[in-house]
């Protein structure tokens, strides 16, 4: 065989000119390629990100970029379907503060879920508690429980959940499991096949089939973590279903929050829910007009609003939504996430804030799952720190945490971290709460975190070597994490 690989490399080096054929094949490679990246119409840093990372990896660049690229999609909708009949009365703002109706029209007119309302709000810190009161009410259903996450391991914790769904399902209540392809692709037919034998579905969304032709899915990906019961509670925040998230199996588990809401507003959640299932599952809408889907709820005290984006919308609405509630500050502006790649709006947003003298502060991982996201974000301290913000980095452990609280009563918490593929490529859902108890008990929540983070110096240790230039590359790429 070497012989002969040695004989193919002699044929092909006596080939006369071979050098300008390369030369031209490289040049209509990138002539052709880069019409396809500009024709994205993305942001020019990111789209120079891509030309020149392709430029230096011919022709695998292509499939790289076939893979991974940047893609937009049309998905079945049910913007205007028979799910959100009913909705209407709750299109209005709860309380008439200009601010919030600004930002609830914005939501509304970037996602097509109207302002609504909570009657009840419960914080839950970490995978132990989370997992508790979702088991809870998992025993509790009665007519269906629906499900989406983006990770789902078949570990003690995975296998716990589904064995309390078997159970659900065995007593004739409709179960639906949406999964994440690539998240959760641990998660094995014998893993499943309990709960589907009890009757239950299971979807996956964006499958990794390899179709010829056709550009694979690879990089879109469900982020979202959604539970609805019988159309009454729902769960939504940052935590997957797993071992690593639970701190009561795992003391290195994710730091993090989620949500357990009940009133009008899991309507929404609901609605969210369906249209992924509708989209994965290949099934028909009308699947979903029984009216014990859409239960009759009361107005609540507390004003929510579910918030969704996606490469299905060139809205960017949750990213959009952050920016402008930044903007609208008078007091305070505490953003907490794992992987912090700000886009320009959103890091001029920031620095804004601290320079007009707010009460600005960010908290970051010490160190996240993803080395370069951990280095490109601390790229970007420097200006920060500069311009006034307060940087913190939780060390205790990975802190996985996504939430934006404004003032004393405006925050939003869901699954969308705050980088380009959150905001961007990912399926994302957040929930923008207004109510001053709801944000008081996060803020109490925040500063005992920030009470375990080191804060960050402007006069820190910076050599070249070991942070500048390694940060600096990594933000260099940052567009493309």
């Amino acid at each position: 065989m070497p012989e002969f690989l040695s004989a193919v490399w002699d044929r092909i080096a006596s080939i006369p000119n071979l050098g300008l054929y390369l030369l031209a094949a490289w040049l209509l490679y990138m002539l052709w390629l880069g019409v396809w990246i500009i024709l994205q119409k993305r942001e020019p840093v990111a789209t120079l990100s891509w030309v020149m990372s392709l430029a230096l990896l011919p022709y695998i660049g292509f499939l790289i970029y076939f893979l991974f690229g940047p893609q937009k999609i049309q998905r079945q909708s049910l913007r205007r379907g028979r799910a959100r009949q009913g909705m209407e009365q709750y299109s209005g703002s709860q309380d008439g503060d200009p601010q919030v109706l600004e930002l609830s029209r914005l939501a509304l007119a970037s996602t097509g879920l109207p302002p609504s309302s909570a009657t009840s709000v419960q914080w839950l810190v970490d995978g132990h508690a989370t997992f508790q009161a979702l088991l809870q009410a998992i025993a509790g259903a009665r007519h269906h429980v629906h499900l989406e996450y983006y990770i789902w391991e078949p570990d003690r914790t995975g296998l716990r959940v589904r064995d309390a769904l078997v159970e659900c399902a065995r007593r004739g209540v409709q179960v639906r499991l949406l999964l994440d392809a690539v998240g959760a692709g641990r998660m094995r037919r014998r893993h499943l096949q309990p709960l589907l034998d009890a009757g239950a579905e299971v979807g996956w969304f964006h499958p990794t089939r390899f179709r010829p032709f056709t550009r694979p899915w690879l990089n879109l990906r469900t982020h979202r973590k959604i539970v609805v019961v019988d159309g009454r509670t729902g769960f939504v925040g940052g935590i997957n279903i797993c071992d690593t998230q639970d701190e009561s199996l795992d003391p290195g588990a994710y730091r993090d929050l989620h949500l357990r809401v009940e009133g009008v507003v899991v309507r929404s959640l609901q609605l969210v829910f369906v249209e992924d299932w509708v989209y994965a599952a290949g099934c028909e809408a009308r699947a979903f007009g029984a009216p014990e889907y859409w239960p009759r709820l009361e107005a609540g005290p507390v004003g929510a609003q579910v918030l969704v984006s996606g490469p299905d919308s060139s809205w960017e609405a949750i990213h959009r939504q952050h920016v402008a509630a930044i903007h609208e500050a008078r007091r305070r502006v505490w953003l907490v996430t794992p992987y912090f790649v700000p886009g320009e709006a959103a890091r001029m947003a920031l620095t804004s804030a601290a320079l007009g003298g707010l009460d600005t502060r960010l908290m970051v991982p010490r160190w996240s799952d993803s080395r370069p996201v951990t280095l490109a974000a601390r790229s970007y301290f420097d200006e920060l720190l500069k311009a006034g913000v307060g940087v913190y980095e939780y060390g205790p452990r990975m802190l996985h945490t996504k939430a934006l609280l404004i003032d004393e009563d405006l925050c939003i918490v869901g699954s969308a971290n705050f980088d380009h593929r959150s905001f961007r490529l990912n399926f994302e859902v957040s929930i923008m709460l207004r109510d001053r108890d709801s944000c008081e008990a996060l803020e109490r929540l925040l500063e005992g975190e920030m009470q375990q983070s080191l804060p960050v110096r402007l006069d820190r240790p910076m050599g070249l070597w070991r942070h500048r230039l390694p940060e600096a590359f990594a933000r260099l790429f940052s567009p493309l994490l």
